[in-house]
This record gives structure tokens, sequence and C-alpha cells, in this order.
């Protein structure tokens, strides 16, 4: 079916508007349509998120009342923003909904380049540039990573540190310090090894930090890059979910 041509600018992009007497060529609103179609479809945006909204989130605590100011306020500072974001909290808190929200304004108010990508599958993506058969090279798997204004890094630490992870990791980070291009990390993993207050019941005892999944040296960088938001409550997906299923 042929695309739909736009009755304002007849698929030119213009428009000639008056302007003191004058007729002056402007964008037409089309352009600007196409443009955030054009972006939010290079974000990889996975289709379960794709619905997620600052507007649509769901405030439990006073954990998510914080994490969403501070989220509005990344989108309202930006491009001024200086540090990204590192959403900390266990599974089902809204971590990812969020990091989300927050490209989704980014790329309809802002016009920004946004990506997000799952810290698991870009490790998996990596790997596979090594084997005989691969149509990929890693700097080609690499590049979206390294060029857009703001990327997405969700689950972070999910797969377990190897020296090839760590360095791989602390290498794409460390390109996009550089480069003072933002990053907006989520992690199931705490901070510190300290447990405590009202998100005891939330984490699993005993069970691996931050550091342990990632690495000094990363986490170090991250000190550096991220403004840490902990967010903490019952697993939505867990309580919402099964409650919402029929027989």
């Amino acid at each position: 079916m042929a695309e739909k041509v736009c009755p304002e600018c007849e698929g030119t992009g213009w428009v000639l508007v008056d302007a003191d007497g004058r007729h002056v060529a402007r964008r037409c609103a089309c352009f600007h349509e196409r443009r955030i179609q054009t972006l939010w479809e290079q974000a990889r945006i996975p289709r379960r998120y794709q619905n997620c909204s600052l507007q649509n989130f769901e405030v439990h605590n006073d954990s998510h009342r914080d994490a969403l100011k501070i989220s509005r306020q990344f989108v309202k500072n930006y491009p001024a923003q200086e540090v990204g974001l590192l959403f900390i909290g266990p599974c089902g808190v809204g971590k990812t909904h969020l990091a989300v929200a927050i490209i989704r304004e980014l790329i309809e108010k802002k016009n920004a380049p946004c990506s997000f990508y799952d810290f698991r599958e870009l490790i998996r993506d990596i790997q596979s540039t090594f084997t005989p058969d691969s149509n990929l090279t890693e700097s080609e798997v690499l590049a979206p990573v390294f060029e857009h204004e703001v990327l997405v890094l969700d689950e972070l630490g999910a797969k377990r540190t190897t020296a090839w992870v760590e360095e791989t990791v602390f290498y794409i980070i460390n390109q996009r310090y550089n480069q003072k291009k933002l990053t907006i990390f989520t992690s199931n993993y705490l901070d510190t090894e300290e447990e405590e207050d009202t998100r005891d019941s939330f984490y699993k005892k005993g069970g691996d930090t931050l550091v342990d999944r990632i690495g000094v040296r990363l986490r170090s960088r991250l000190y550096e890059m991220c403004k840490i938001v902990e967010m903490w409550g019952d697993d939505y997906r867990k309580i919402a979910k099964q409650a919402g299923y029929r027989f």
C-alpha cells in the first residue's frame, strides 16, 4: 500500500506560512511526526514496555514517588542534564518502566536519539560477532550503543561477571562517559552489602551485591556517571498480573 502523502506539504516536508507579509518556508508538522516515529523505531523498545510512560506509572510508596519526581526532572533538564540514573530495586517495582518512560519523553518532546538494550542481550550480541558465520562486526554492534545521546542499559549485572564481560562493559560505559553521553541503568542488585530499614523484606538477604556482579572498577565509574535512585516495594507483576488472570 502506497504511503499516504501529507495534504499540507504534499510530501515535501515544508509549508509556506505568512510572516509579516512575507511567505516563509517552515517545516510541516508531518516532518516532526515522521522524525519522532523514526527515533522511536531506532530506540529498540521491547513490545512489552512500549506503552510505558511517566503518566501511567503507578505510585505505591515514597520510593516510587521520589523516583518519578527524579525521572521528570531528568527530562526537564535535558540536554543540560549532566549525570545519568541508576535505578536499583527488587523485581517488579517499576525500574524499567521509568527508564523507558524517560526516553519516550525525550524522543517525543526533545527529539533526542535514544536506545534501549538488555544487558544480557547486548553481551550475547557482542559475543556472537566472534563466530565465523557472523554477519556483523563488534564495531557494528556497538555503534548505536556509543552514538545515541541517551542509552538505557536494563538489568545491569544480570549476567555474572567474567573478566571478559567486565572489560567489555567497562569499555562501553567508559566510552559514553568520555563522550559525556547520558546512560540510564536498572539493576536488581543492592548497591552495598548493607540491608536496612523498609527495603529489608524486598531483597534476598545474603545475595550478591551490585559490586559482586559487575566488579569494583565498573561500580566506581557508575558513581561518577549516575545518580542512584533506589526503589522498593512488592513485585507488581506477581500481584497485579496474577490477579488479572481469569479462567
